[in-house]
């Protein structure tokens, strides 16, 4: 059985992570750490486990193999150099740290202490991406142009997310840097290697940190991403557009449609494809990993978070200095 402690209940989904943890049944919950004394404690009575308000003695417990990392954004360079130096196997939320820099100096304790780790990317599990994964490189497409991807909720302008959610010294930004992830690190395992970025940020409800942002990527194959990212429209649907000499792909949620000249003369209508299996999400193939003693599970490694903070950290540079930003 594999043992976990909780790194603060800060993040939105750290009950959600602490529960899936649970009903894996392949782990327990040892005990929780936290900055913030009392959030800590009433996260550990929660979990029926202990709390521990010093870092290092918490890593120092024989009774913790993993660490759940959902601390403050701006926190993670520190207490994740010290889970690695204990020796403790690492999933974390995204992104991984607010700057290369940091995130480089994370990734080296991390090779250096040979742990498994895992950063929090569960787009690229979904069965749309997998099924546009598979399209791409079965060459369907042709040659790709253009791919957008949104990403949105009304967690602003509904009222529920929390107030210290805007707090840019531990959050790090706004929505590019929470919801704005999933498009740039969905991209990168679509179309490859990125050449240059430009984003718009804006913040049409007044919160100090960005609300909603658009980011275009333009790909070494020539491809342009468009990512769209929101805290401020209601009911939006996740989405992913594909458009390329051969083939479009249109997908709305899981309401997914798909077109190619091979089957141009047979119909001129949209089919509807069959989308992959479910996979476990990156908290599940975290602890398996742990537990077999398998390695980090490719795709969510600290190469993937560095290329994810690359992309936010120029995209930030980008809006603020108003420029296209070459990677």
């Amino acid at each position: 059985m594999l043992k976990v402690a909780m790194l603060s209940k800060w993040h939105v989904h750290a009950e959600g992570y602490a529960k899936t943890v649970l009903e894996t049944g392949k782990a327990e919950i040892t005990v929780v750490w936290d900055d913030d004394v009392e959030r800590g404690a009433q996260f550990a009575k929660e979990l029926n486990c202990d709390f521990e308000p010093d870092l290092d003695k918490m890593l120092a417990r024989d009774d913790v193999d993993a660490v759940v990392c959902t601390t403050p954004t701006t926190m993670h360079h520190d207490v994740l150099i010290k889970v690695a130096r204990a020796g403790k196997h690492i999933f974390t939320e995204k992104a991984l740290a607010p700057t290369v820099k940091e995130c480089e100096e994370i990734a080296a304790e991390i090779e250096k202490a040979g742990i498994t780790f895992t950063i929090s990317m569960p787009g690229r599990v979904s069965p749309v991406v997998r099924l546009a994964k598979k399209l791409i490189d079965d060459g369907e497409f042709g040659k790709i142009s253009l791919v957008r991807i949104r990403n949105g909720h009304d967690g602003v302008s509904g009222g529920w997310l929390p107030e210290y959610w805007f707090d840019e010294t531990k959050a790090g930004g706004g929505a590019l840097m929470d919801l704005g992830c999933h498009p740039m690190y969905e991209a990168c395992y679509l179309l490859g290697k990125p050449k240059r970025i430009s984003a718009i940020l804006t913040a049409p409800f007044g919160s100090k940190v960005d609300e909603a942002a658009t980011a275009s990527i333009e790909f070494e194959n020539g491809a342009v991403c468009t990512g769209e990212t929101s805290f401020v429209t209601f009911n939006t649907p996740g989405a992913v557009e594909i458009y390329g000499s051969d083939a479009t792909l249109l997908a709305y949620g899981r309401d997914v449609k798909f077109y190619n000249k091979k089957i141009k003369e047979y119909t001129k209508e949209y089919v509807v494809p069959d989308l992959p299996e479910e996979m476990p999400i990156p908290l599940v193939l975290f602890i398996e990993a742990c537990v077999n003693g398998t390695g980090t599970p490719e795709n969510f490694g600290t190469k993937d978070a560095i290329d994810l903070t690359r992309l936010l950290e120029n995209a930030y540079v980008s809006n603020n200095n108003n420029k296209i930003v070459e990677l």
